[in-house]
């Protein structure tokens, strides 16, 4: 055992944020140039329309009738991250606690960006798939979801997982990973979050039973981002005089578009009977 003494200070031990959370490879990331950007973002759909097959030999004289659909408008609104430091100025420079918020905020951006977009908009939008019965096994869920982004969307889309379920991805063989992105075997991307761990669903924000999980899927999603900031950012307007305490935030804001605005859901059991 060693003699006592003063403890040796080191840098601490770093860490990487989960790899296939909302803002992994499953993402367009966008950093936004014009920050009206970051006041929310609207858009014409593109590719969420049905086509229809017409017939060349109809009975009568009359041409086939041809539907046409109106592109919608899609809107997202903007949300803001942050993470914020409390030290005390003896020992602590701006500099360091700059570090500390930055640092805090990258670790954990995904997970808080995920939960806002679950309990702020997937919850809201989603269609509920679940069956009279209840809750499904996750293969017949991811099952589910993907009969629905093929009908609905046409597509590859994306399907949305708590970070307790991934593991029962690999059970079935329901997951793989491409290009070091998971993906189903019908090519559609998994996002597989932490922050979906709130575990809400439709219609009205319900959680979901003890054992139980809810799984999403959207149309693709595109992200814009800002760079990180730290507020204050001038080392003098850190410091609350009266505690002699530092006081920093860093912060980004994101606006999540989801290509067709629409979001399908289902709950599956994550513990056996």
């Amino acid at each position: 055992m060693p003699s006592a003494g003063l403890r040796r200070y080191v840098q601490a031990v770093p860490g990487d944020p989960l790899p296939h959370g909302l803002l992994g490879g499953c993402t367009e990331i966008v950093t936004v140039t014009d920050p009206h950007e970051l006041l929310g973002t609207q858009w014409r759909p593109l590719s969420c329309a049905d086509a229809h097959t017409t017939d060349w030999c109809p009975d009568d004289d009359q041409p086939p009738e041809k539907e046409f659909a109106r592109p919608g408008v899609c809107t997202a609104p903007p949300v803001t991250v942050y993470a914020g430091v409390e030290c005390s100025t003896i020992g602590w420079s701006y500099e360091e606690a700059v570090q500390h918020a930055r640092e805090a905020l990258r670790m954990g951006e995904q997970r808080a960006l995920e939960e806002w977009l679950m309990s702020e908009v997937l919850c809201d939008i989603g269609e509920d798939l679940t069956p009279g019965a209840g809750a499904v096994s996750i293969g017949q869920g991811v099952g589910a979801l993907e009969n629905w982004l093929g009908t609905e969307y046409g597509g590859i889309g994306v399907i949305h997982v708590p970070a307790g379920a991934a593991a029962l991805l690999g059970c079935c063989n329901i997951a793989h990973l491409d290009g070091g992105t998971p993906r189903t075997l019908l090519g559609n991307c998994l996002v597989l979050g932490a922050g979906y761990a709130v575990n809400l669903g439709p219609p009205d924000c319900t959680p979901a039973e003890p054992g139980e999980a809810w799984l999403y899927a959207t149309s693709p999603i595109r992200v814009r981002q800002e760079d990180a900031v730290q507020v204050p950012d001038r080392d003098a307007q850190s410091v609350l005089t009266r505690t002699n305490d530092r006081l920093i935030l860093a912060e980004r804001t994101f606006v999540v578009e989801i290509a067709c605005c629409r979001a399908a859901a289902i709950r599956v059991r994550i513990c056996p009977e």
